[in-house]
């Protein structure tokens, strides 16, 4: 029995791919890839074919709807089709009922083509393509919003942020002397990274896996005890790529984050702090356990130079965004770099203070919200914020109870004083309560709504 042309073809084929791998010869890359589509188990293929014959359907109902038998004579068979269906079969049933059936075609095999591609792209298929793709679109044309601070403060606000814009770009402190980071700092002379690795953990799309990764801790091997994943990561990169700030951006594109994460500047700092009872205080983490009342801070060297691309994304910025977080070793020392806290004051748009819940041992004791305005006030020698953010409703009890021990409590809201300093109060439920620990801290989501809410109204 002779064989079939396609049968034919195809055997031709796979006798000529033989004969150029034994002379060492190679399909050209582009046939390969024409042929990687016909590969089984792609599920395209049928759905292209099917999108196609909808195609040619719709277009010979509506020449059957219109009269246009035979359609200029082109193939012989829809010619004598089309004069069958015209002849026996009303036009006016025909015509539609190709139609129908062509659309229904189309808009089967196209549904079936795009969620193929949903599930290479996004396996899990927990959200349509469509859905994704206006998030995307959402989100690009989302305003340009600077965050300003560090700590785990900074990356919860991010947490809530990227939701809404992936214009975000969140200039961090790198004055932390303590734990991992501080180990790194004075072994190997690396700038900081903890602060660093929190945001780019909180800007990445699969944040819960990241975070959980870059804050892994080592328990055990010679010098790798209490070190996490994340610092010695962006170590190594910075190692590579010759400074912080490229480790940082070659982080974000392996990570895919949404937004970007700079340092205040790549100079060495170190902070330093006068207290009431007249000790000098040098390091961030002696700072706080030195538990005394701050009467100056600084830093060593006394103006460290600011990043140029954090210097520009202020000036472009349509909304600045500063803390939360603690107020004297995480928000405090951005603002001791001169040019960042000069474009800040220059600045002509919205620029709003996120106030702690809870006042902080050793930096905070019985500070009310007017006092963190003027602590930072203080050291820019002018007001600087538009308005400052509040919790509105206070922990409960039991959380009041627990952080009492630790000579905590909820920062009180003095709302004459701060009208007097200029600012305006924004008042928003924005706290979230842990229900076994009695743990209070921001929420992600509710703050990024409030905080773009009042934007909106700006």
């Amino acid at each position: 029995m002779p064989k079939s042309p396609l049968k034919q073809a195809i055997h031709r084929l796979q006798s000529e791919q033989r004969k150029w791998a034994a002379v060492g010869q190679y399909t050209p890359k582009q046939v390969n890839r024409w042929f990687k589509w016909l590969s089984p188990g792609l599920l395209v293929k049928r759905w292209l074919l099917i999108s196609i014959t909808g195609l040619i359907l719709t277009f010979l109902g509506l020449a059957v709807f219109l009269k246009l038998t035979p359609v200029y004579r082109l193939l012989e068979c829809i010619s004598t089709l089309l004069e069958f269906l015209t002849t026996y079969v009303p036009n006016y049933i025909s015509g539609p009922l190709a139609i129908l059936l062509g659309l229904f075609l189309l808009l089967w095999g196209q549904s079936r083509t795009v969620g193929s591609i949903t599930e290479a792209l996004h396996p899990e298929g927990n959200q349509e393509l469509v859905d994704r793709l206006l998030a995307h679109r959402r989100r690009n044309r989302g305003p340009k919003i600077v965050t300003i601070g560090g700590g785990t403060g900074l990356s919860t606000l991010l947490r809530g942020l990227k939701q809404y814009s992936s214009n975000i770009t969140a200039i961090v402190t790198v004055t932390d002397d303590g734990g991992s980071s501080g180990r790194l700092r004075r072994e190997i002379g690396v700038l900081p990274p903890g602060d660093i690795r929190n945001c780019v953990a909180a800007l990445a799309d699969e944040e819960k896996l990241l975070t959980e990764l870059f804050q892994y801790r080592f328990q055990a091997g010679d010098g790798l005890t209490g070190h996490s994943f994340g610092n010695l990561f962006l170590t190594a990169l910075t190692d590579i790529t010759g400074d912080l700030e490229q480790a940082i951006a070659a982080s974000s594109k392996v990570l895919a984050i949404r937004g970007k994460v700079l340092p205040a500047t790549l100079n060495d700092v170190r902070l330093w702090a006068e207290l009431s009872d007249g000790r000098f205080i040098e390091g961030e983490s002696n700072i706080t356990e030195a538990r005394g009342k701050i009467e100056r801070i600084g830093c060593i060297p006394a103006h460290p130079l600011a990043l140029p691309a954090a210097m520009n994304v202020i000036k472009d910025a349509d909304y600045i965004i500063i803390g939360p977080g603690s107020l004297y070793t995480s928000v405090i020392p951005n603002l001791l770099v001169p040019d960042i806290r000069n474009a800040l004051i220059k600045a002509k748009v919205s620029r709003i203070y996120i106030c702690n819940i809870m006042t902080q041992p050793g930096e905070t004791d019985g500070y009310t919200v007017s006092d963190h305005l003027k602590a930072i006030d203080h050291v820019c020698e002018q007001r600087l914020f538009d308005a400052v953010l509040i919790q509105r409703r206070p922990p409960s009890p039991k959380a009041l109870k627990r952080y009492a021990l630790e000579n905590c409590h909820p920062v009180f809201p003095d709302r004459e004083e701060v009208a007097k300093l200029g600012c305006r109060v924004i008042l928003g439920n924005v706290m979230t309560e842990d229900e076994i620990t009695g743990k209070v801290s921001h929420d992600p989501q509710r703050l990024a709504k409030v905080l773009l809410r009042w934007y909106s109204s700006k």
